[in-house]
């Protein structure tokens, strides 16, 4: 979500101005400098949010670009089995292939390009992230926040790619274990929130929150959220957690509508171990991860909460303070700022 690269304001290796902060505080990489298969070819994935003809004019025109590039393409079968005639328009020869859908759909990738919304973007990190390979997202769907670049930014994505002038972006990610009475109920991963929420919409569900293990507070709730500062502003957003820089490195707990005095959202460091017990007396819960991987709990599971192994790599183009993409993407009235007076 911060923008990439050299100093915005003409810098260069110098640094900010005395007083000011440069934007480019997330670690990130040239993606000329990254290696990619064995050198011989150039392979993309695409993950396209089917259905629009919108979205489909914006395939086409990327797969256009970037097999006339020389990019080999793929595609999910469930590209083609949402919308058979997705990619009508070209002539055989451009038209991308379907690649298996496993885990390893984008191994050997350069690239994982998506085209979407948030959600779409979710579904194709469990992809990217599996095989260390760059997401650029183009937003087709509302907010967008983890999306590069917009419809009308098309052609300046396109080129970056084609030339590799993008740089790339670590964010991080929280792995989770699920376990009863010693047993594993399964394990799994979240690039924005993992969820420990209630199954019965009629009773809340009684949680106890343990940090770095020491119990912190017990509550009846809809549920916790681990977040990262990437989900920051998404679900945990909505459920009144602050909003988190990328650069900070950081998890955050969130309680959800939680019946007790003390229940405010904490951040606390990357490096703790957060666990939430359900209560074996009480009702069963389930553990969402992105909305996307969910681990149903009996009463008395155990989910327990780390920095993930693996973090996601996103390909961003440009230099962006991370404020203006926050008060663009929600819209924030800024008309009376001022600035510094120098």
């Amino acid at each position: 979500m911060t923008g990439l690269g050299a100093d915005a304001r003409g810098n260069g290796a110098g640094g900010p101005p005395p007083g000011e902060h440069s934007v480019d505080s997330v670690e990130t990489h040239p993606a000329a400098d990254r290696p990619v298969g064995d050198g011989t070819t150039r392979d993309a994935l695409l993950v396209v949010h089917t259905g629009r003809e919108a979205t489909r004019r914006v395939a086409v025109q990327a797969a256009r670009r970037l097999a006339e590039a020389g990019f080999a393409l793929r595609v999910l079968p469930d590209e083609y089995s949402t919308d058979e005639g997705l990619f009508d328009e070209l002539p055989p020869e451009l038209c991308p292939q379907t690649v298996d859908a496993g885990s390893d759909a984008a191994l050997g990738m350069e690239i994982v390009m998506v085209l979407g919304g948030d959600g779409t973007l979710l579904r194709a990190a469990e992809l990217a992230r599996h095989a260390r390979v760059p997401m650029l997202g183009i937003n087709l769907g509302r907010v967008g926040f983890l999306a590069e670049a917009d419809i009308d930014d098309l052609d300046e994505v396109l080129d970056a790619v084609v030339n590799k002038t993008y740089r790339v972006e670590e964010r991080m990610t929280v792995d989770v274990f699920a376990h009863q009475n010693g047993t594993e109920l399964g394990r799994t991963w979240a690039l924005n929130e993992a969820i420990v929420e209630k199954m019965n919409w009629a009773r809340l569900l009684d949680i106890v929150l343990e940090v770095d293990g020491r119990p912190v507070s017990e509550f009846a709730c809809d549920g916790v959220l681990c977040a990262t500062p990437t989900g920051s502003t998404a679900y945990a957003f909505s459920a009144g957690g602050p909003v988190v820089w990328p650069e900070v490195q950081a998890m955050l707990l969130v309680p959800s509508n939680a019946h007790a005095l003390f229940a405010r959202p904490l951040v606390i460091s990357p490096e703790s171990r957060v666990a939430l017990e359900v209560s074996d007396s009480g009702d069963a819960g389930v553990l969402v991860c992105d909305g996307r991987r969910t681990i149903e709990l009996p009463p008395g599971s155990r989910v327990e909460v780390v920095r993930g192994r693996n973090p996601v790599l996103l390909a961003r183009l440009r230099v962006q303070p991370f404020t203006d993409r926050l008060v663009r993407k929600f819209g924030l009235p800024v008309k009376g700022w001022r600035g510094r007076r120098r």
